[in-house]
């Protein structure tokens, strides 16, 4: 067996095939590999998902791109304001009853991700990063359309409030309550975003019919 390259060689837990036999490769793999996850050792930490769907890629990042299509494809996230200076909008989450989060979009055209810097009841830290990339599925499922991935970490202030004085009185719920609901949340609102533009993209119509309304290219 080669022995490992120097570079390598003091780097902890490194597996490789020059270190790592292939027996043991499979036993580990073999190990990690279980028919039932509990649900915190899947999600705790991150929450990542993914769909295909059947629209354009360009088309589709073009659409997520604008912040106002959140209140279309999301679940509870209505009630839009303007955008202020620094790129934010003002929005209401129906899920906190009356409580106000904040979004600001970061996309790159040239790589098709589209991250959305968010918070809850305050808009000078935006914390709550929500992570899309689209990609061409001709690129990895050989066919038309765009597979859309979405990643969202467990952000330390998801377990306390960083910011109590800022929430609406009686508010029963912090976000983070809802970190174990994220993957079924966030999987409900995939599908909304997978039904909208596929329907429209299928029947000819415009993908985003209030960006035309409101003037926007």
């Amino acid at each position: 067996m080669s022995s490992i390259a120097p570079n390598l060689a003091n780097v902890p837990n490194l597996r490789r095939f020059e270190n790592f036999p292939k027996a043991d490769m499979n036993g580990l793999a073999m190990e990690l590999t279980h028919a039932v996850y509990p649900h915190d050792q899947m999600f705790g930490k991150y929450c990542t998902l993914e769909e295909y769907i059947d629209c354009p890629p360009d088309q589709v990042y073009e659409y997520l791109a604008d912040p106002y299509t959140l209140g279309e494809w999301t679940y509870s996230m209505r009630d839009f304001g303007e955008l202020d200076a620094e790129g934010r909008v003002r929005s209401t989450d129906k899920i906190g009853g009356e409580t106000h989060i904040y979004t600001r979009v970061d996309a790159n055209p040239d790589a098709r991700t589209v991250d959305f810097h968010c918070a809850w009841d305050q808009g000078d830290k935006l914390w709550m990063i929500y992570l899309m990339r689209v990609v061409p599925a001709e690129l990895v499922l050989d066919k038309p359309g765009s597979v859309v991935l979405w990643s969202n970490c467990h952000h330390p202030f998801y377990d306390k409030n960083p910011f109590p004085e800022a929430a609406p009185p009686e508010r029963p719920i912090w976000v983070g309550d809802l970190w174990p609901f994220f993957y079924a949340g966030h999987w409900v609102e995939m599908q909304n975003l997978k039904s909208i533009l596929e329907y429209r993209h299928a029947n000819n119509l415009p993908l985003n019919p209030a960006a035309i309304a409101r003037g926007a290219k």
